[in-house]
């Protein structure tokens, strides 16, 4: 009778308790890839997108850049913290056994509750005991801290992703303007030569009096600018020799081991003209904000069973004893069993604020992953624009570049034959070289937007691989 009165009352309690969940619903709704306006196709994007490149050097830079750089260390040691407190969490759910011991000397008052022979006296107090602890976890609080902590370890995980995609675009892109450097060094080599041959032929006229002072001047002036424009180029290229050398986690021993680029600055590769219908899936950045609204939801459902009772079990077995002697004695053998039960009965309103905070919290991830998700389609769009602009304009540069090559051939042959002058050859080359310059920085242009359309759209990432850092090739 006196049991099942015991157990109406725990019953009743536990009711009692789940009475008091409040409704407070989440405000920001989640975007759908339905709504988004994606293409029906999926393109393909090798894992190791930049061998498309057909540049050796590139691929070991960036080998080495995944295997070494300290951004992908710091996100990869987050990682083992993320999974580490996933552990921490689980273990939470077992029961939990700890072993206690004391032993203090302690005198007892004549004038208190302790009777002769203790009283005025001073005696040992030893006590040993095993404790075990067990939350049962009725209403699933440390299954939604297990299932809090996996997500926020996910997230992390795809937060290494999307460093690792972001490392190796930047390195490509660096790469690139590399060899941009490289190629404008040599028409800056042009320049100067032709201007050097300018200033010998306005030289060579004012010794036959043919021209002025002016022109000599006009002539030394051009040639200062290209000299500039080459110690310039040279200046651009060491400052990305330091820059890829940092990207690959390397020091200023590593700027002479890297040559100039052999990838073809006119043969960009090609890359999806659509914007994806698995681009919410392909993008780690995304794939993590989504991680992290499964993890603000977990927390909710954490502070959402904060208002349910808290069911236990606890026990201890162990030995007490005044004297050191009675320690042994199996009198002073302790034990005891049973539920242990937590209600929140009044708490001035932390809970509910907890809850309310939890929720907020839902809401700001969901309203950060659709931000992002605006964000990743407008960036995939601006990359298609710009990769078609950037090939446009680089097909109307070749054409004037062709015709001012043509041009300069004419000038050459009607000054062999006598019928031009010598002054137009050399503007002719002014002006073809000034077009190849331009030529370098939109082939470099065509290849960065492919990069960076590469980059918009998650590069080859496959969310079912692990994500280990690459190793690093013999160098």
């Amino acid at each position: 009778m006196i049991r099942t009165a015991g157990l109406a009352a725990l019953t009743a309690l536990l009711l009692a308790g789940c009475a008091t969940v409040p409704h407070d619903p989440p405000q920001v709704a989640q975007l759908q890839p339905a709504t988004l306006g994606l293409d029906t196709a999926t393109p393909a994007i090798d894992a190791n997108w930049w061998t498309a490149f057909g540049d050796p050097q590139l691929d070991r830079l960036i080998a080495m850049g995944l295997s070494d750089s300290p951004t992908l260390e710091s996100a990869l040691a987050r990682v083992r913290a993320a999974e580490a407190m996933v552990d921490v969490r689980h273990a939470a759910q077992l029961p939990q056994v700890t072993v206690d011991g004391q032993s203090t000397y302690q005198r007892f008052p004549e004038k208190y509750i302790y009777p002769p022979p203790y009283a005025g006296a001073a005696w040992p107090i030893t006590q040993v005991q095993a404790n075990l602890s067990w939350n049962l976890d009725l209403f699933g609080r440390e299954k939604a801290m297990v299932a809090g902590a996996r997500a926020s370890a996910q997230a992390a995980r795809l937060d290494v992703a999307a460093a690792r995609l972001t490392l190796s675009t930047s390195i490509a892109q660096t790469y690139v303007g590399l060899a941009r450097a490289e190629r404008l060094i040599q028409v800056a080599n042009g320049f100067v030569t032709t201007r050097q041959q300018a200033l010998r032929y306005v030289q060579s006229r004012i010794k036959h009096q043919l021209a002025s002072q002016f022109e000599l001047r006009q002539a030394e002036t051009l040639l200062a600018e290209a000299e500039q424009a080459q110690t310039r180029a040279q200046g651009q290229r060491d400052l990305l020799v330091h820059a890829l050398a940092a990207l690959a986690g390397r020091g200023a021993d590593f700027y002479p081991q890297i040559a100039a680029p052999t990838l073809a600055l006119d043969a960009p590769p090609t890359v999806p003209d659509l914007l994806p219908a698995d681009l919410l899936g392909r993008r780690p950045d995304l794939l993590a904000g989504q991680s992290r609204i499964d993890a603000a939801a977990a927390g909710r459902q954490v502070a959402r069973t904060d208002f349910l009772p808290n069911v236990s079990i606890q026990a201890l077995a162990g030995f007490a004893a005044l004297g050191l002697g009675n320690f042994f004695d199996p009198g002073a053998r302790t034990y005891g069993a049973g539920p242990a039960i937590h209600l929140p009965i009044f708490e001035g309103g932390k809970l509910k604020a907890q809850y309310r905070g939890a929720t907020a919290d839902l809401d700001a991830a969901v309203a950060g992953y659709n931000e992002a998700v605006l964000g990743a389609i407008r960036d995939a769009s601006d990359a298609l624009t710009l990769v078609r602009t950037a090939d446009k304009d680089l097909g109307d540069q070749r054409r004037i570049v062709a015709g001012l090559r043509e041009t300069a051939r004419l000038d050459q042959v009607r000054v062999s034959t006598g019928l031009g002058s010598r002054l137009d050859t050399i503007d002719s080359g002014f002006r073809l070289l000034e077009a190849e310059q331009a030529l370098a920085g939109l082939q470099s242009d065509a290849l960065t937007r492919r990069i960076q359309l590469i980059a918009a759209l998650g590069g080859g990432f496959d969310p079912n691989q692990p994500l280990v850092a690459a190793p690093v090739e013999a160098h």
